[in-house]
């Protein structure tokens, strides 16, 4: 009996070492300049109407659960309500430890495949969301912006403005005429604030924009054809009529699909940082793999 005590004392010592392990060798495959600074994360809902944005509720629900486990401080820039249920976009800031290396490995196309709960015949649908992801970069980074590009447009967030929000202040829409790139703020006290963050949103997303035209030149140099955009697709969230989360650049998967709803995404990402640390592409689809 001693002995048996013995032994959960010892595993159960071992458990916190095991987890500081896994940590120091996530964090030694981050190797990118901005992978310890924070994180702006956007999230668009996709074509498929409400399901779609009802799809991109839930992926925010998922990353709110994930930052929370990870100890991460996250505050939301803004939250658009959809047609009658879900969201058409949101971004929010996340701060914590290695925020944009451990977030970067979310950017792009994800896709959902259930039974509709809008459709009174409760048919099979997918539904897609888009997650940027781009580091938080501070004023010393250089980022030209010519004034001249702009499009600033001021507003009230329309409806209840979305739960995360201030509700009262106006809100800022600024865009980007030459990338048509769009940034939203309407959670900060003041019109002037909003501005400001916008701001330095945009200046975040031009830079990440940046990047992946190098990362794609440099993969074209070495002969690499490969699609390094943003709508890349790289998870699948099968529900029906199988239970399966999948991702489509490291053939990771698991059949608990609620467990990763849940937040639950460390195996994902640290397969995601290895295959990224052994020189494959931060996207890649295989068409067998969007077989319903």
């Amino acid at each position: 009996h001693e002995s048996g005590d013995l032994v959960t004392e010892i595993e159960s010592s071992l458990d916190p070492l095991a987890a500081k392990l896994a940590q120091l060798q996530e964090e030694a495959l981050f190797s990118g300049e901005f992978d310890t600074g924070p994180a702006i994360v956007s999230i668009q809902a996709g074509e498929g109407g409400v399901d779609a944005q009802d799809w991109a509720e839930m992926l925010v629900r998922m990353y709110l659960r994930f930052a929370e486990r990870r100890g991460f401080a996250v505050s939301f820039n803004h939250e658009t309500e959809g047609d009658g249920a879900g969201i058409r976009s949101a971004s929010f800031t996340v701060r914590g430890d290695y925020a944009y290396g451990v977030m970067n490995a979310e950017s792009g196309v994800h896709r959902l495949v259930r039974l509709s709960p809008f459709d009174s015949a409760h048919r099979r649908q997918t539904s897609f969301a888009q997650v940027e992801v781009s580091p938080l970069i501070e004023d010393d980074v250089d980022v030209e912006i010519d004034e001249k590009d702009l499009r600033i447009d001021t507003y009230r967030a329309s409806g209840a403005g979305g739960q995360h929000v201030n509700k009262t202040e106006s809100a800022i829409r600024i865009t980007h005429l030459p990338s048509g790139v769009v940034v939203q703020c309407q959670n900060e006290r003041s019109q002037h604030q909003n501005r400001d963050t916008a701001m330095k949103m945009l200046r975040s997303k031009l830079f990440e924009l940046e990047l992946h035209k190098r990362e794609a030149q440099i993969n074209a140099e070495k002969g690499d054809v490969q699609n390094v955009g943003f709508g890349s697709q790289i998870r699948s969230y099968v529900m029906q009529p199988y239970q399966m989360v999948k991702d489509l650049r490291t053939r990771h998967e698991t059949g608990n699909v609620q467990s990763v709803l849940d937040g639950d995404l460390d195996e994902f990402i640290r397969s995601f940082l290895l295959h990224k640390a052994q020189g494959g592409s931060s996207f890649r689809v295989d068409p067998t793999d969007l077989d319903d």
